[in-house]
């Protein structure tokens, strides 16, 4: 049989009291102890962990190669490079062009040929009429047709209009050229004395003609570059006409564009 011990009531208390002191001790402190282990164990987690999402999202855009520049703004920067080489590019090319190529050049007029078809005398009265054959040529330096509207070419003995000629209108391919035909009849005897006129024709004698050729057109280079155009061809020839022989001795012309 255990035997019972029985302890004195003041030192039952004295226990009593010194447990419950250390249970509100432990109560008082457990929030503090608490606090300091969440703190330790949030400096203990991955940086990646605290982060907020925008950021993180963030974070995995970056590339391993630029960290600073995301995958959207090295496209947009790719984007502009090209565009600003192309651009350039092309602005060059146009350049070089406009210089070379596409620069706009006057076109150039001469008579390539110049003929009588055909010699009119009647003696009674004494009147001598000349049929001429001329051949204008127009070479266009261009890259692009040269246009021209209809053409007149006037003809003139001792200051005066003897005869009239006209063309009609055309196109020149890119750097060719073109050859417009006309005939005229040249009116001598519409100026000259008949004395004068009956000497030169009889003796043979030579009768100085002057021309003048008028031609508009247009330079359009392929609707970069357009420009109205005024051409005229300026010509002395040396006609010879008597009952031998009939032709055109010489001619000397100078053309102007404006």
């Amino acid at each position: 049989m255990t035997p019972t011990i029985f302890l004195p009531t003041t030192q039952i208390n004295q226990s009593i009291n010194a447990s419950t002191a250390q249970d509100h001790l432990l109560c008082f402190a457990a929030p503090s102890i608490m606090e300091k282990k969440k703190k330790e164990e949030e400096q203990t987690k991955p940086l990646a962990a605290s982060f907020s999402p925008s950021v993180a999202e963030e974070a995995a855009t970056v590339g391993p190669d630029c960290p600073t520049t995301t995958r959207r703004g090295r496209r947009l920067l790719r984007c502009f490079l090209c565009f600003a080489t192309a651009v350039a590019v092309a602005g060059l090319v146009i350049l070089i062009l406009s210089l070379t190529l596409l620069r706009a050049k006057n076109p150039t007029l001469s008579m390539t040929s110049l003929s009588i078809a055909r010699i009119g005398v009647v003696v009674q009265p004494l009147s001598v009429n000349a049929t001429l054959d001329a051949g204008i040529a127009i070479r266009n330096p261009n890259m692009a047709s040269f246009l021209f509207g209809n053409s007149t070419t006037y003809f003139y003995y001792g200051g005066e209009r003897v005869g009239v000629a006209y063309a009609a209108a055309g196109r020149v391919r890119a750097r060719r050229s073109a050859t417009v035909p006309m005939r005229v009849d040249v009116l001598v005897d519409r100026v000259a004395t008949r004395l004068d006129l009956a000497v030169d024709f009889l003796a043979g004698a030579d009768l100085r003609l002057a021309s003048r050729t008028e031609i508009p057109g247009r330079i359009n280079v392929m609707g970069l570059y357009k420009r109205d155009v005024e051409m005229e061809l300026n010509c002395s020839m040396l006609m010879v006409i008597s009952l031998a022989r009939q032709e055109i001795r010489s001619t000397d012309c100078t053309a102007t564009v404006r």
